[in-house]
């Protein structure tokens, strides 16, 4: 399943937050966002997932318009993780990962043998089948971030919208969330759009970068054509070294301005 956005726009007030914004993520395939704080990532993700419709433009769902998709099915299609989840319930960590099969089930009719495959799968590919009688108010932000995840995936999502899906994450479970993302997205096939501070591992794990700077797309393409030393200094302010050695890889050296800069 594709998700296509055609020169999408959101604006606060007359300021646009996001600003003419075209991508196509098709089956199989991980696009990537990257830019600075302020840049328009999280309110791109927003509008993608259907959450906020666009001033501009469309976002279409295999062709068809999303904001003409009722939310019920855009939620057996698209699954969204947000960078920080927040409740003022007390839930089990085994009730936010059953939200995940929600969209699934008819009216308030319980779990079916099939939800309870998916979420036994879920769990053990995300490492929390210690923690699902644990409160989730309790756990750590690593383990929130990692059970969200585990909802999502629970919705066996055509297309996955995932904002910073790394924070409060160790390299362990940074690279292994990713890797499990990537694994369904080509299993599936899938699509997924990440936004990440990241460089490194959006070198690593997305097929195409889109980078963001006030709200705008400034460069798109394959991570070499993307993620160079001149968009680096130009984007983000910061003198780096970008090398191919077995992969991309970006050595950050120091931010414009520095009293050791140039």
């Amino acid at each position: 399943m594709s998700l296509h956005a055609n020169g999408v726009g959101w604006d606060v007030g007359r300021r646009r937050i996001v600003d003419e914004v075209s991508l196509r993520a098709e089956p199989g395939t991980i696009i990537g966002l990257l830019g600075p704080n302020g840049s328009g990532k999280s309110s791109l993700l927003r509008v993608l997932a259907g959450l906020r419709p666009p001033a501009r433009g469309t976002v279409l769902l295999d062709g068809t318009p999303l904001h003409t998709m009722s939310r019920r099915a855009v939620a057996r299609r698209v699954a969204f993780v947000e960078q920080a989840v927040v409740t003022d319930q007390d839930p089990t960590v085994a009730d936010v990962i059953d939200l995940g099969r929600t969209p699934h089930r008819r009216g308030w009719s319980g779990a079916s043998a099939q939800d309870r495959r998916v979420l036994e799968r879920v769990c053990e590919q995300t490492d929390l089948t210690g923690l699902l009688t644990e409160r989730y108010r309790t756990l750590s932000g690593g383990e929130r971030q990692r059970v969200q995840i585990a909802r999502a995936f629970a919705q066996e999502p055509a297309v996955m919208i995932l904002d910073e899906p790394t924070n409060h994450l160790d390299i362990k479970y940074q690279l292994s969330l990713l890797e499990l993302v990537t694994d369904h997205v080509r299993r599936a096939p899938a699509a997924a759009v990440i936004a990440l501070h990241d460089l490194n591992l959006a070198a690593m794990f997305c097929d195409e970068v889109l980078v963001l700077e006030g709200g705008r797309v400034v460069a798109a393409g394959t991570p070499p054509a993307t993620i160079t030393a001149e968009a680096i200094d130009g984007v983000f302010g910061v003198h780096a070294t970008v090398a191919e050695d077995d992969g991309l890889y970006v050595r950050l050296r120091r931010a414009l301005g520095d009293p050791d800069g140039t």
